[in-house]
């Protein structure tokens, strides 16, 4: 991650690494649960406060707490293609599984509403306004999250445990709060809602070894950002009417 030791002490990288396991937790509970009753506007800019605050935080703590030095990998031709067929058969799995089973058997009937709202919530009620921030979430907000989780946070913890922990650790830590995301849609005690949580930390921990094996977030990034395409096109097939000229 960096190309020198940090200057701060295992207690205070812990410290770190803590907060920013649990700050996305706290920040989603805000904006996609307490505003969710007001205005979009509201919840619009907590959205993009609490954004700010969570990824400002690892630049914040590596380069003017811990004075390390940044160095980019490139990526390799091997890790960018385990990683684009893992992102591959993610994406091809989901939506398989949701034409051919889910959607036919009405399993997902149930986070039609929730997400209609949820869109509205975000002012996303046609149809360019949804693609627009598909293609963010997809191609800039998931590069974000690889540097949170990936670059930070399990790279914070390769200095303070072994890999399999690191790995473990930091994907319940991506889990966390989108159970909060699935819990809305599904229901607390859903199985859908347990499937696909434990669906995110497996990809995860794929993604954390990835990183690991190639130094490079180009290939997490990659794949992370085609499971992304899936969801917003699954999306789009379940609440598609919903959506104004």
């Amino acid at each position: 991650m960096t190309d020198c030791p940090p200057r701060t002490t295992r207690r205070a990288d812990a410290l770190a690494v803590l907060v920013a396991l649990v700050l996305p937790l706290m920040l989603v509970m805000v904006y996609f649960v307490i505003l969710a009753p007001y205005p979009p506007a509201l919840q619009q800019t907590a959205y993009a406060l609490g954004k700010i605050v969570q990824f400002a935080l690892p630049v914040v703590w590596v380069f003017a707490v811990q004075r390390s030095r940044f160095a980019w990998k490139k990526p390799g031709l091997g890790g960018l293609a385990e990683a684009l067929a893992f992102g591959v058969a993610i994406a091809a799995a989901m939506l398989v599984l949701y034409h051919a089973w889910l959607n036919p058997a009405g399993y997902l009937d149930v986070a039609r509403e929730p997400v209609r709202q949820r869109l509205g919530g975000y002012g996303l009620t046609s149809l360019p306004m949804y693609v627009l921030f598909g293609l963010f979430v997809s191609l800039v907000h998931s590069f974000l999250e690889e540097y949170y989780w990936r670059w930070f946070v399990f790279g914070q913890l390769r200095r303070l445990v072994p890999l399999w922990p690191a790995i473990v650790i930091s994907s319940l830590g991506f889990m966390l709060h989108h159970v909060v995301v699935l819990a809305t849609y599904f229901g607390w005690f859903s199985p859908a809602t347990l499937l696909f949580s434990l669906a995110v930390a497996l990809g995860g921990g794929v993604w954390a070894w990835i990183y690991h094996r190639t130094g490079s977030l180009y290939g997490p990034w990659l794949s992370h950002l085609l499971v992304d395409v899936a969801i917003f096109v699954v999306g789009y097939d379940l609440v598609g009417g919903c959506f104004g000229p």
